[in-house]
């Protein structure tokens, strides 16, 4: 990581502004008021304090435009969030909330690397969001995000999705009474629908071994590459229920074919 840069992200860090404790006053006055103009002197007063977050990740092989990025992110959420009258300075409220905000990016971006264009326009748009949440009370629209950024929506998207989380396929959503649904449980298997595997395992035999329920639920799940939620919605019953009868049904075909 390079250190001692003057311009980071286009930010000439050595002309950056000193804000008196008196103007954060006012300044925060006027912010609670809406006034935008106000929002953007405070951040731009503390973008020290981001500078001198990132210099805490030396040891880190990120780019420094990126973590100032990040930070000015942790920034901005500090600033929205602070509450003045609980008598706290705002460095001591704010630098927990940027350090955090530069760990999850470190953690979650280890594995995958995203192009630094895709990175730039996600944070593009991370900001017009929040920026726009603020000044509307709502959370806006991807084509109001577009719009506010001048770039277009499908631009958007693809910059924002390539910014996320891999899921595993494993990943729990839900839980009811002990039976956990996950992801892989609400995705249509259109690869089996179109290999019939089950045909494949000669299951014919087991399936006779269900009652007349088990035996619709795996036909829809594994025949019509229905999802569990799509099942549920046919058959007047809860997706945990199916996910517990399938379940069953699974394992006394199982046990029926490796007996």
């Amino acid at each position: 990581m390079v250190q001692g840069k003057v311009e980071i992200c286009g930010v000439n860090t050595a002309n950056l502004p000193l804000l008196k404790a008196a103007d954060k006053d006012a300044l925060f006055t006027k912010i609670r008021e809406g006034d935008t103009a106000a929002r953007e002197t405070y951040i731009e007063g503390n973008l020290r304090l981001v500078l001198s977050v990132i210099k805490r990740f030396s040891s880190s092989a990120e780019n420094v435009d990126d973590l100032f990025q990040i930070g000015c992110i942790g920034l901005i959420k500090a600033i929205d969030n602070f509450d003045a009258t609980l008598g706290v300075k705002f460095s001591t409220y704010a630098v927990p909330m940027i350090i955090g905000e530069i760990r999850r990016f470190l953690r979650d971006n280890n594995s995958i690397r995203v192009s630094r264009s895709l990175k730039d326009t996600a944070y593009k748009a991370i900001y017009a969001r929040d920026t726009l949440t603020r000044k509307n009370l709502k959370e806006p629209t991807v084509e109001e995000i577009a719009a506010e950024v001048g770039i277009s929506k499908e631009d958007i998207v693809y910059a924002l999705d390539a910014m996320q989380n891999p899921m595993s396929l494993y990943e729990p959503v839900y839980t009811d009474g002990g039976d956990t649904l996950y992801v892989m449980d609400q995705i249509s298997d259109k690869k089996n629908k179109e290999e019939m595997w089950v045909e494949h395992l000669s299951l014919s035999e087991a399936m006779k071994r269900l009652n007349d329920r088990e035996r619709h639920i795996i036909s829809l799940r594994f025949f019509e590459g229905k999802t569990q939620t799509e099942v549920a919605d046919m058959i007047g019953i809860s997706q945990a229920q199916v996910s517990r009868l399938e379940k069953n049904a699974l394992k006394a075909m199982r046990g029926y074919l490796t007996a």
